[in-house]
Order: C-alpha cells, then structure tokens, then sequence
C-alpha cells in the first residue's frame, strides 16, 4: 500500500484554470504520540546498516518495503537526505565538502565530573562538556569524529515491533480521516 494512497482526497486546482483534480490531501499530518514512542515493549531498537534505507528496514522488520513510512514516522524522520544517516562513501563526500581540514580539530571536550551522568559506553557522548582548548584534562574531537557521533546517533532508531503494525496502520488510517 503506498503511503499516499491512505491519504483522504480533496480537490485541487493545480494550474488556477479550474481544472480541479482529486489529488491526496498531503498536508494532512500525523504524529506520534512521544508516550509511545517511548514505550519500550512495543519497539525494538535497530542500528541502521551502512547502505540501509527506509525501505530497506521496513522489508527487514515488516516484509514490505510499504511500510518505511511507519519507520520514518516512528523516529520522527521528515527527511531522509538529513535526518537519516549517510552511507560510507555520501559520508566522505559530506566531510570533504564540508571540511578543509577533516582531521581538524571541531571542539574540545572533558567528561563531566558532576551531575546525573546519562550515557555509558563508548559509542554514548552525552556525559562530555564542550570547553576551551586550555582546560585541564581537555581532548581535541576532529571534525571527522563530531560528524561520525551525529551519524551514529542516527543509525540508532526505534521500531514498532512486527506484532503491533497491523493495530498502528489501523489507528493511523482512522486518525487522517478525522
């Protein structure tokens, strides 16, 4: 089923001639709810391989590439050329476009000393402080290394689990109709 196709439709008048076609309402929204969205036992959580694309999961986690836009819409994804990550090589034409000096240095950071201390494990940043570079302790982070933290912290999503798809399709078909 292709995601527009669920859409209610209206009339429109493309070209001002009056001319009205029927065309899917796309300015109808749907959100999900953040209460669900951070229910644990309805989602599993999925690292994005290099190369994945929406639809790629969708087939993965549903058996249907029609349902990437249930992925998209359960990690808030508008738009997959920003909000998704890159594949390896888009990823070093995106440093190399962006960057002089990929191996510059971006920031420097310490680990923070004090407070309610979030993240554990490597590959979790969110306990370290940007400071100035004359900080004791401090470690310079490359323009490489900040754009990589961004990318994985894309390649982590959430996905509806299989047993729940036909129940959020059902909720999602009622809720544009409304």
């Amino acid at each position: 089923m292709a995601y527009f196709s669920q859409f209610p439709k209206r009339l429109y008048d493309i070209k001002g001639d009056r001319n009205y076609k029927l065309i899917p309402d796309i300015f109808r929204r749907i959100k999900v709810r953040s209460k669900l969205r951070d229910e644990v036992s309805l989602l599993d959580t999925y690292t994005i391989e290099d190369g994945d694309k929406p639809e790629t999961v969708a087939y993965k986690a549903y058996g249907s590439t029609d349902y990437f836009w249930v992925v998209c819409l359960m990690n808030d994804i508008r738009n997959v050329y920003y909000d998704w990550p890159l594949d390896s090589y888009s990823f070093y034409l995106f440093l190399k476009d962006k960057y002089d000096e990929p191996d510059g240095v971006h920031h420097y950071e310490i680990t923070q000393s004090s407070g309610r201390i979030l993240g554990t494990g490597p590959e979790d940043h969110s306990q370290m402080i940007e400071v100035n570079s004359d900080t004791p302790g401090a470690t310079s982070i490359s323009n490489y290394q900040y754009e990589t933290r961004i990318q994985d912290k894309k390649r982590q999503i959430k996905l509806l689990g299989a047993q729940y798809l036909h129940l959020f399709v059902t909720e999602f078909n009622a809720l544009l109709v409304k």
